[in-house]
């Protein structure tokens, strides 16, 4: 989506709890080596929750509007959560992952909702 002009910056919040997990680090990494400026990388350490995300996204980071880029499954919460909380929001759902693959993941999900 950076590539084609769609968005001009990327946000990525996400679990930082311990030395050992940290998803906005692996995240910003995998990011720059498909070619994003290192500069239009912006990382949010705080995102434990969805809620968590969108409400910094408002606050913190000064945003108005963002497009979530993740699993249909999660987009869906964070849109909401976002209009919520006066950020508008719209979703750009990358590909599911599969049961075998996911099961974490998709638990997860089933009590998040």
């Amino acid at each position: 989506m950076y590539k084609a002009g769609e968005i001009d910056f990327v946000l990525i919040s996400g679990d930082n709890s311990s030395l050992y997990y940290n998803e906005p680090t692996v995240f910003k990494k995998d990011l720059i080596k498909g070619g994003i400026p290192q500069e239009k990388i912006f990382l949010d350490y705080a995102g434990f929750r969805t809620l968590d995300s969108m409400v910094r996204a408002k606050t913190i980071f000064g945003l108005d509007s963002a497009t979530m880029i993740s699993q249909k499954f999660h987009n869906e919460r964070a849109i909401y959560l976002a209009e919520e909380k006066g950020l508008h929001a719209i979703g750009f759902n990358a590909d599911n992952i599969s049961l075998k693959n996911g099961l974490k993941v998709q638990i997860r999900e089933y009590f998040a909702l």
